[in-house]
């Protein structure tokens, strides 16, 4: 297990609840082809890169996340400009767009993505960064091409808890990627994520786990009735707060990360009324 092949114990046999009445078929459908709309103008827009208003982008990706049916709502303050490392836990492909609404970055992202349809592409031209999670022996030359891009006074989003959870328990962030930051001497900007449906707790309606494939999520979204996402913005890290990367991804961690025993907890298969208890809190 490299440190860039973390792995979470949600799967959606385990986590991932099973499907409340839906919108209709015919508006899922259209909600799925607005989304790809939006992608591809973005696609054909990304040559363009910097020239773009940030603004722009911002609302784009907005646009991606209503469209297919998914109420925003924001919280904190703007995050800074300049060079800027932003992290936030990672539930979904719905987090990408999130996170770039919150600022424009680029993304850090697994070299799987770049086979994705449409959103590999998408990742790709927008400058993603991309990691060969499985090569340790690449960690270094990642966390250089990091620190140069913030350097350069770019944003850089990452999810370091390196794998997608449910949204109902959460992974530790792992350390190295704040080594760029530390090198670059830069401020970190934690984001806290979270999707709700129908005004529940925390649900799972919009996660991305496991052996889950990206079209059986999507249309899991698309078919989901009054799913909202919460993205809150929490105070910066300003360089020079913590000591080195373990105390910066400590401090910089926006939920509580599942204790030990809830990996069991949630491995185990569901039984009739014993649901609450194979769903971590």
């Amino acid at each position: 297990m490299s440190a860039w092949l973390p792995s979470a114990p949600c799967t959606p046999g385990a986590c991932v609840e099973p499907a409340a009445p839906g919108v209709a078929v015919p508006r899922a459908v259209l909600r799925l082809t607005a989304v790809t709309a939006l992608v591809l103008a973005g696609i054909v827009l990304s040559p363009l890169g910097g020239r773009i208003p940030a603004e722009w982008v911002r609302r784009w990706c907005r646009s991606v996340v209503r469209a297919i049916g998914v109420r925003v709502r924001f919280s904190g303050g703007p995050a800074p400009a300049g060079g800027l490392l932003l992290v936030a836990n990672h539930v979904s492909w719905l987090d990408i767009p999130l996170l770039a609404a919150v600022r424009p970055a680029r993304m850090l992202a697994k070299t799987e993505i770049r086979r994705w349809p449409v959103a590999g592409a998408l990742a790709a031209r927008g400058g993603a960064l991309f990691i060969e999670r499985d090569r340790l022996r690449s960690l270094p030359d990642t966390v250089a091409r990091i620190t140069h891009a913030l350097d350069r006074g770019a944003a850089v989003a990452a999810f370091p808890e390196g794998s997608t959870w449910c949204g109902r328990a959460h992974g530790p962030f792992h350390r190295a990627v704040f080594q760029a930051a530390l090198d670059a001497g830069v401020p970190v900007q934690p984001v806290g994520l979270r999707y709700r449906q129908d005004g529940q707790p925390a649900g799972t309606a919009a996660a991305f786990v496991g052996e889950d494939t990206l079209l059986a999520s999507l249309w899991r979204v698309a078919r989901a009735r009054g799913l909202v996402a919460e993205v809150e913005t929490r105070p910066v890290i300003p360089p020079g707060a913590q000591p080195d990367r373990r105390a910066l991804a400590r401090a910089a961690q926006p939920v509580t990360p599942a204790p030990a025993w809830t990996h069991a907890v949630l491995l185990a298969p569901r039984a009739p009324g014993v649901q609450g208890m194979t769903r971590a809190r």
